[in-house]
C-alpha cells in the first residue's frame, strides 16, 4: 500500500507540469480583435494573443468592429488566462476567461467576428460556433467576400515582396542608364 501511494504521488508530480497556471490580471488595452494588453498583480505589462482565434486584422473589413467586440467585453475588466505558448513577436498565447467562466476566443467566435483558428487548435466546438455563425450570416459573414486574416496577411506580404523587387529593379536600371 505503502508502494501505491508514493507511485500516484511521482504520477502527480509527473503530470503537475501539464497543468497550466492560471494568471489573473486586468485589461488595460485592446491592440485589436485578438489582442490585449494586461497589468498583473506586480504590475507588469503583459501583451496576450488571444488562443485558438484569428480576428480580422486593422486594414481589413470587421477588424474594428472585433476591435471593439473585445473592447466591450474585456477592457477595464479583471480577467484570467492560461499560457499556452509563445508566438514569433514575444507575445503571450493564453487562453482569456472573463466574468467567471465565459472564454474570450469563443465569445469572438459566436458573435461573428473571428474565425476559428483551426491550424493552431484542436477545440471543434470552435468550429461549430463559427459554422453557425456562418449560418447566422454574423459579423463578417454577412458579406459574400470574406477573407481569412492569414490569407490576408500572406497576400500584402507578398504585395510588399513584389514592391521591394520592383524598387530594387528600378534602381538597378537607372544605374545602368548611367
Amino acid at each position: 500500500m505503502k508502494r501505491l501511494g508514493k507511485l500516484f504521488f511521482v504520477l502527480l508530480i509527473g503530470t503537475s507540469g501539464l497543468v497550466l497556471a492560471q494568471i489573473k490580471a486586468k485589461v488595460i488595452g485592446i491592440k485589436d480583435g485578438d489582442t490585449i494588453l494586461v497589468l498583473d498583480k506586480n504590475n507588469n505589462q503583459t501583451t496576450l494573443r488571444l488562443a485558438e482565434v484569428d480576428c480580422p486584422e486593422k486594414g481589413q473589413p470587421f477588424g474594428k468592429n472585433a476591435k471593439q467586440l473585445t473592447s466591450n467585453l474585456v477592457f477595464g475588466k479583471e480577467i484570467l488566462y492560461y499560457k499556452t505558448t509563445s508566438d514569433r513577436y514575444g507575445r503571450i498565447i493564453a487562453k482569456v476567461y472573463f466574468d467567471k467562466d465565459q472564454y474570450l476566443s469563443e465569445e469572438i467566435i459566436k458573435k461573428g467576428l473571428g474565425w476559428w483558428y483551426y491550424q493552431y487548435s484542436n477545440n471543434e466546438n470552435l468550429g461549430v460556433l463559427e459554422s453557425k455563425a456562418r449560418s447566422l450570416k454574423l459579423g463578417l459573414w454577412s458579406g459574400s467576400e470574406t477573407i481569412s486574416p492569414w490569407e490576408w496577411r500572406k497576400k500584402k506580404r507578398e504585395a510588399s515582396q513584389l514592391k521591394a523587387k520592383a524598387k530594387l529593379s528600378g534602381n538597378s536600371l537607372r544605374e545602368i542608364a548611367r
